[in-house]
């Protein structure tokens, strides 16, 4: 009969302590606290939410880009109203950076800490509903070229500084389908989403982006809807478990993660903390977050992603941090 050595290719330890960088199937005796351990597959089953360093100035309906570590929070409203304020996350403490040109809400945007792009969102001088794009060197924000069509009721876009793709939203006329695509210098429409919707999640790149959730004013009624695209066209996958408009998310088209959120009816009922996770194919639902909020700003990876601020109601600067680890140790008892 096979033995442990012989099916793993090692031992069983005998060690004081857990070790740091366990592997998957690995197993060990920790003589302190006297328990069988061993190293079992992690990820977003074994994730959790954990807090982080509060925002200076608590806002919602912002946007988010960068990673956990290395993020911007951009925009949004505050108690004063639309905010220009933008706020730079090292790991551990927020500090207040050059403001945006344009002071609006519910607009898009993604990118890198040193990257970044924005576009569309609620001004308070009419027109209301603008179509201006800024980008950031890491320094400055510069106006470039606006979106064909004016849009807020935003929460994110995909993609990078470069080369970018913002979906759906809500024009001065009608909530829209209407997909345009950045290449640096202008914005060109591409094949519409099979849903219009408003206040969705979007994860991704240019060519392989992923929506989920929103509001689709055309049924009434808060989506669960999750659409990909491949550089061409849109495909409905499979649904969310718990649909929900003012969404956020984080990760790719196939390794993503979408939090918070407003559930019918709308708040204050309506406040979710679910978390749920994609792997390309389904969702499932993980970890919730520990204060339930809606219009946040994002950022990060599946694995590892970043919620900050939002509407709890109220207003609220607190942040939370998502870490899923790869590999998961697991005490071994009898029962």
């Amino acid at each position: 009969m096979a033995d442990y050595k012989n099916i793993k290719g090692f031992n069983i330890q005998y060690l004081d302590s857990d070790p740091p960088n366990p592997i998957e199937g690995q197993m060990w005796f920790n003589s302190t606290t006297q328990t069988l351990k061993g190293a079992e597959v992690g990820g977003a089953p074994v994730g959790t939410w954990a807090s982080g360093g509060d925002l200076n100035t608590a806002r919602a309906a912002g946007t988010g880009a960068g990673t956990q570590t290395t993020a911007l929070s951009i925009a949004g409203s505050s108690p004063g109203g639309r905010a220009t304020n933008v706020e730079s996350y090292n790991g551990s403490s927020w500090t207040e950076i050059t403001d945006v040109n344009t002071a609006r809400n519910e607009l898009g945007g993604s990118g890198t800490q040193t990257a970044a792009i924005i576009m569309g969102g609620y001004q308070t001088p009419a027109p209301n509903i603008v179509g201006f794009t800024e980008t950031w060197n890491g320094t400055s924000w510069t106006e470039v070229a606006d979106l064909n069509t004016a849009r807020n009721e935003l929460n994110q876009s995909m993609g990078t500084q470069t080369a970018n793709l913002v979906a759906s939203g809500n024009s001065s006329t009608s909530p829209v389908t209407f997909v345009e695509s950045w290449n640096g210098t202008s914005w060109t429409e591409v094949a519409d989403v099979n849903t219009s919707r408003l206040l969705l999640g979007e994860i991704g790149t240019q060519t392989a982006g992923l929506v989920f959730g929103g509001y689709n004013p055309g049924a009434g009624a808060i989506e669960s809807k999750t659409e990909s695209w491949n550089g061409t066209s849109w495909t409905e996958v499979n649904d969310m478990n718990v649909g929900r408009d003012r969404i956020f998310g984080a990760g790719v088209q196939t390794d993503g993660l979408a939090y918070g959120g407003r559930l019918p009816p709308s708040p204050p009922a309506g406040v979710t903390g679910t978390t749920e996770s994609w792997n390309g194919t389904s969702w499932t639902e993980v970890a919730d977050m520990a204060t339930a909020r809606y219009n946040q700003s994002s950022a990060g990876t599946g694995t590892a992603a970043l919620a900050a601020g939002g509407n709890a109601p109220p207003n609220v600067a607190t942040t939370e941090e998502w870490n899923a680890p790869p590999i998961s140790i697991k005490t071994f008892t009898t029962s």
